[in-house]
């Protein structure tokens, strides 16, 4: 779905009632391989509404995005459940009206001339923004082992931590070579 801000002219009464499914998993697993495996239907209510030039879009989303794990790179299928408000003005002027207000969480876009409101694009744009960096299966969240292979292991940051540790401590049976070189401490 696209619209010009002239055409949601009409909509300064009464908002533009969205209530749609959108099938943006071909645009999705096509811009971000490396992330995104797959997308469900995505369900969308919302609201696009027009005031003085400038046009709002409230929407809530709903859909399952299926991820690699940022751990073993297997397939996890997350729930996403989300709201977002993005105005959008085609006069940089207009963005005076939003300045004063801190309590805004909306994100504003300034529009070139006879540009449109790619829909589809907004609500695919803030789908990406919801997925977490650091995503788990269920596996992994229970606490199942940590992928290794032949000379290397994952290991969780606590582990490394106490390794960290454990290397300061000096071997009991080699202290006192360290007395043989004290000025060796002194240059690190």
């Amino acid at each position: 779905m696209k619209w010009s801000i002239a055409e949601l002219h009409r909509y300064s009464d009464e908002p533009l009632h969205i209530q749609t499914t959108l099938d943006l998993n071909k645009i999705l697993t096509a811009s971000f391989p490396d992330t995104i495996l797959a997308v469900q239907p995505v369900k969308v209510d919302g609201y696009v509404s027009y005031d003085q030039g400038d046009v709002t879009v409230n929407a809530h989303v709903e859909t399952t995005v299926t991820v690699p794990s940022s751990r073993s790179l297997t397939p996890v299928a997350l729930t996403l459940n989300f709201s977002f408000t993005e105005t959008y003005i085609d006069d940089p002027a207009h963005l005076s009206r939003y300045e004063d207000d801190e309590e805004n969480d909306e994100i504003i876009f300034v529009l070139k001339h006879g540009e449109k409101i790619d829909f589809d694009e907004a609500v695919a744009e803030n789908i990406v923004e919801q997925i977490p960096l650091r995503v788990l299966s269920d596996d992994e969240r229970n606490g199942k082992s940590l992928p290794n292979g032949k000379g290397w292991e994952v290991i969780t940051e606590d582990d490394y931590k106490a390794n960290q540790q454990n290397a300061k401590k000096v071997d009991p049976r080699l202290a006192k070579l360290k007395k043989l070189f004290p000025d060796q401490d002194e240059k690190k």
